[in-house]
């Protein structure tokens, strides 16, 4: 180690300079008795006393070296706020999605939405019910804010008169879902015949349609990237970019 190696080497020069010392010594003994007087006596005291001083320096090991202080452990402590926000931002259980990472996840890119109303977002499944009134379904509601806020959504329905149009616009009205921004009066569209709602759909150059019409499904899909098809009874061949669910909030879970 290199420690002993300094100490071996300190002992050996301690020996070889003693050894000097006890000569030259002898030698000045032997010189000042052979010419005995009181001065000489008094400087080889003096002498004497200075080597006996030096010897018991020289003998005195070397200090060993401090060892350097450790690091300091932090103290321990309140955690800091921004570990603490971090904390209180994750969910209580990660392994389940929240509903905007679910969103993004079913659209797989898709900014553009062009959804119909009766069968999806109403209680009401026909134009006829739509004259007399209208109905948000609750379990929908949450599910239109997010994909609003994360994509460019339009609401469009086929409807008989402009009693049907009041009826619709004033439902999702009540249930909150112009308060956000996100979707807007102006994006809800109204036309006469489902001919008329497969042009908006094409016109808005949707990424993503949702329909319950089967036809309109198969009309779009050399057009649109992804299609739902939202019906409790399966859509037999479907084009591979569509998808089948029985309402739009399964789809979405």
């Amino acid at each position: 180690m290199p420690g002993l190696a300094a100490d071996q080497d300190t002992v050996s020069l301690v020996r070889r300079v003693s050894r000097a010392l006890n000569r030259r010594l002898t030698d000045l003994v032997g010189l000042l008795f052979h010419h005995k007087s009181a001065g000489s006596l008094g400087a080889v005291a003096g002498f004497a006393i200075a080597v006996v001083f030096a010897w018991k320096f020289l003998r005195s090991s070397p200090a060993r070296p401090r060892r350097p202080p450790g690091p300091k452990r932090p103290l321990v402590g309140p955690a800091a706020p921004d570990s603490a926000a971090r904390d209180a931002a994750e969910p209580a259980n990660p392994g389940k999605l929240t509903t905007r990472q679910i969103v993004v996840k079913r659209l797989g890119g898709c900014r553009k939405v062009t959804c119909q109303l009766l069968g999806v977002v109403f209680e009401e499944i026909t134009p006829q019910e739509l004259q007399t009134h209208a109905t948000v379904r609750p379990s929908v509601v949450e599910l239109l804010l997010e994909i609003a806020k994360y994509c460019d959504l339009y609401l469009m329905e086929t409807v008989l008169d402009d009693k049907s149009e009041e009826n619709a616009l004033l439902a999702l009205e009540s249930a909150g879902l112009f308060k956000t921004g996100g979707l807007m009066k102006e994006k809800v569209l109204f036309c006469s015949s489902e001919v008329g709602r497969t042009s908006f759909v094409r016109q808005l150059e949707a990424d993503f349609h949702i329909d319950t019409s089967l036809d309109i499904i198969s009309q779009l899909s050399r057009f649109i990237r992804c299609q739902l098809f939202v019906s409790t009874i399966e859509g037999g061949q479907l084009a591979g970019n569509v998808f089948n669910s029985p309402s739009l909030e399964q789809f979405f879970s």
